[in-house]
This record gives C-alpha cells, sequence and structure tokens, in this order.
C-alpha cells in the first residue's frame, strides 16, 4: 500500500492475498474498523489515464460499502480490494451507491455495478440514488441488457430473477439515507451547465466525511463540512499545454465547472476541514503531485494527501 505524504492512519496494516472474482480472502479477518474508512476505487477524470480508474470510491462503515460514483472499472477495482483484505468490497455485496452527477467518467461503471455483482450471485437489488436523471439512466441500462438478463435467467446460467434489479431513487439536497450504520446527506454543488449535481456528507461512528463531487468553488461545500474530520475534493492544477482552445475558453469553462488548487485551499481553510484528499485529479501542462500538494500547503494548514486508486484513508 502507498505510504502516505500525511499522518492520517490508514485502515488496514495488514493486507491479505486472496482469490479473484469475488471469492473469499486467504487468510485470517482483521477486525473490522471501529471508525469508517475511504477506499478510492478511481481518482481519474475523462482521460483514459492508465493509472487511474474512472471517479469512483467507498466509505466503508460498520462493515459495509457505500459507492460514491461509479466510474469505469469500478467492480474490478472493488474486488482487488477485496482480495487485499477488505470484505465489505466483496462485489456480491455491493449494494448501494450514490451518483453525484450523470457525466459520463462517473457513470460509465454503472452497468458493471447493475450486472457484474448479479453475475457473481448477488440477489437484492441494487440500491442507486442520485439526481434527476439517474432513474431513466437504470432503466435504460437494463433495456439494453435485456437480452443478456434474458440469457442468464433462462439459460444454463440460472442466474436468480432479482439481483440485476435497480432501486432508483432520484434525490434533492437533504438527509437522502440513513441505516444502522451511516447517515448519508446530500448537497447541491456548482458544476457548470448541470442543473443539480450533488456532494454527499457521511456520518459514521463519531467521524464526518464530505465528497464535493465536481464542483467550481461552492459555499456549500463549506458548510456541509463545517470542521469535517476528512474533506475529499476535485481538483486541478497547472496550466494545459498546446490548448487547441484560445486560453480563455478553457479558463472560462473550468472556472465553471471545477475547482483550482488555490481555491481548494480557500475552501478547505474556510471550511476548517482537519484533512483534505484530493481526487478527480487534472493535471495539466507539466504540473506535478509534489507541486499541487505545495500549492495547497501555501493556503491550507490542515494536512494534505493526493490520492491514488485504491488508497485506504481513515478520517
Amino acid at each position: 500500500m502507498r505510504n502516505w505524504t500525511l499522518c492520517i492512519a490508514l485502515v488496514l496494516s495488514v493486507l491479505f492475498i486472496g482469490a479473484s472474482s469475488g471469492q473469499e480472502p486467504a487468510g485470517a479477518q482483521i477486525e473490522a474498523p471501529k471508525v469508517p474508512f475511504v477506499v478510492f476505487l478511481g481518482t481519474g477524470t475523462p482521460g483514459p489515464t492508465p493509472d487511474r480508474q474512472g471517479p469512483s470510491l467507498a466509505v466503508v462503515a460498520g462493515d459495509k460499502a457505500y459507492l460514491v460514483d461509479v466510474g469505469v472499472g469500478v467492480v474490478r477495482q472493488a474486488n482487488a480490494a477485496f482480495v487485499n483484505g477488505i470484505r465489505a468490497l466483496n462485489p456480491r455485496g455491493l449494494g448501494v451507491a450514490f451518483v453525484s452527477h450523470l457525466h459520463s467518467d462517473h457513470t460509465l461503471g454503472l452497468p458493471d455495478l447493475i450486472l457484474t455483482p448479479w453475475v457473481m450471485g448477488r440477489a437484492t437489488p441494487l440500491e442507486l440514488y442520485g439526481p434527476p436523471g439517474i432513474s431513466a439512466m437504470a432503466e435504460n441500462i437494463l433495456k439494453a441488457y435485456a437480452e443478456d438478463i434474458h440469457v442468464r435467467t433462462t439459460g444454463l446460467e440460472h442466474a436468480n430473477l432479482t439481483g440485476h434489479n435497480v432501486n432508483a431513487h432520484e434525490i434533492k439536497p437533504g438527509v437522502v439515507f440513513q441505516d444502522a450504520n451511516v447517515k448519508v446527506t446530500a448537497f447541491a454543488v456548482r458544476h457548470g451547465s448541470w442543473p443539480l449535481a450533488l456532494g454527499y456528507r457521511f456520518d459514521a461512528s463519531g467521524k464526518s466525511i464530505v465528497y464535493s463531487g465536481d464542483t467550481a468553488p461552492a459555499e456549500s461545500v463549506v458548510q456541509a463540512c463545517n470542521g469535517c474530520d476528512l474533506l475529499i475534493h476535485e481538483v486541478y492544477f497547472g496550466l494545459p499545454a498546446n490548448a487547441v482552445d484560445p486560453p480563455e475558453k478553457w479558463a472560462h469553462y473550468m472556472a465553471a465547472f471545477h475547482t483550482s488548487a488555490s481555491e481548494l485551499a480557500d475552501i478547505a481553510t474556510r471550511a476548517h476541514a482537519k484533512a483534505l484528499v484530493t481526487t478527480h485529479l487534472a493535471f495539466m501542462g507539466n504540473a506535478t503531485e509534489a507541486g499541487l500538494i505545495d500549492a495547497l500547503k501555501k493556503g491550507y494548514g490542515g494536512k494534505v494527501a493526493v490520492a491514488h486508486d485504491l488508497d485506504v484513508v481513515s478520517p
């Protein structure tokens, strides 16, 4: 597991090597942590960066995983974490997901999340939460794979008749989910032309985790965090090299859709976030991770890290 450049405690001190495809990991299972933690399944952007899968993370609380966004590779990344000892990310158990908005990079893994855990044996429908339009997206995915579902359920595979179903919940800002492990609160953010894009706050075992989703600087993130233990926020850093569009067009787009490093440092400071981790990383030109961390530390005095795929962080 990667060494962090800050003193956020890693949840797992031991990694287990296990079988793939949702089988049980080898070795004794460590005791479930008492506090929630985050597994970064994908930290990329729409670009096909080889070492960063599509945007997705899992908040694990009470030994159950709650997915946030479903980019490319989501189920395989979950299984990679599972074979490394994180039992909650067994693909067969992936049953709850929250989507921040309907951009393709945040939803291309939705067919995978609907169908692959079912193929592996999930028998309960996926509980899916997101802004208006998420229901139609799920419905059309199921229509697109109707022949596949028919063959799997009526042919020699004998697949169950329930695990591919989706209970889609179109939500607005406010408390959108609560169970014995976690309370999830959605809040509106500013993501360019989208009529509603969402961030999420997770409260579990006395800890608070806030995920910005994709957003330009938004006061709602400051208010949602308000001293949170962990702020997970998108960021862009640097200037584009050999841009096709005029610089002023690029600057206008980024200002409307995303958050720069200096803007994020101000947000984290005013939000009194105890720790900041960046994801959905858009590096421009010759920008580096070290440069990003330096830029953030110029305006924010808390703990800072750049997330990588399969990193595990506890608030």
